[in-house]
């Protein structure tokens, strides 16, 4: 795997720390994954404080797609930049249309540990060319999930995948994480991407300049750490993790905006 693939390994060293501690989230695959794939981080990348805030992260997401998929029942789930993540298993999701999509490479690791069925799909694909659309029927509903992975498109790349989504399905529900330009410029300095040795990413500061460039609607802002989650730490863990994650300058670092295209009525 190249520097910015092996990222995927920080998020599933979260999420199977919380999951053995009975927090945030429960994820038997994550752990299963981690403890088989024997990845050597190092550094911040697995600090625990780190794994919280990732799993937060996965958590909110959770949430998110529960509810967006009650709501559009017919929809069909696009998991960009998947990785390893068990997100269809955590979320019940076995009976709804799902792709699970990454670079070739992430998906041979992932069927390693996943296998399709007539709902589920893996879709080795590069997002920034067309290629993709050819698998996954046009004009649906769709519900577009982009943990993590913003910060590796340039913003032209951006553009291109979120306006190509907009054209190609009908109605777009899409939740995206973002840095923002500040946090991608210290982000060579002072990142945990740095220690799988990725130090180029891009921030994102105006989600209304988004929507305008890519034909969707920017709907509103996620908090990344809900309350209910920092609540499950022990007292002094959640002093520190609001202090380092949940206060005014993580929001300055990092945010999550959510995005929708209405279908068109004839």
């Amino acid at each position: 795997m190249n520097n910015v693939n092996k990222t995927l390994y920080i998020p599933l060293y979260g999420k199977a720390y919380v999951s053995k501690k009975n927090i945030i989230l429960k994820d038997k695959k994550a752990e299963q994954i981690w403890g088989q794939a024997a990845f050597d981080l190092k550094g911040k990348s697995k600090s625990k404080w780190l794994a919280y805030y990732m799993a937060m992260r996965s958590a909110v997401y959770d949430d998110w797609v529960k509810q967006v998929i009650r709501s559009n029942s017919n929809a069909v789930v696009l998991h960009i930049g998947c990785g390893l993540d068990s997100r269809i298993e955590r979320v019940s999701a076995q009976n709804t249309k799902w792709y699970d999509i990454d670079f070739p490479d992430v998906i041979a690791e992932r069927r390693k540990y996943y296998t399709e069925s007539g709902y589920y799909h893996m879709l080795a694909a590069d997002m920034r060319m067309d290629e993709w659309k050819k698998h996954i029927g046009a004009r649906q509903e769709a519900i577009i999930i982009l943990e993590g992975v913003s910060m590796y498109f340039e913003p032209e790349e951006l553009i291109r995948l979120l306006s190509s989504i907009s054209r190609h399905f009908n109605s777009v529900r899409l939740l995206m994480d973002c840095y923002t330009e500040r946090a991608a410029r210290v982000s060579k300095y002072k990142n945990p991407i740095n220690d799988v040795g990725v130090t180029v990413v891009y921030g994102y500061d105006n989600p209304q300049e988004i929507a305008s460039k890519s034909d969707l609607m920017f709907e509103k802002e996620h908090s990344l750490t809900s309350k209910k989650y920092i609540d499950e730490l022990h007292m002094m863990e959640k002093i520190v993790f609001k202090h380092l994650f949940a206060g005014r300058i993580a929001a300055s670092m990092y945010r999550m905006y959510e995005f929708k295209k209405e279908q068109q009525l004839c």
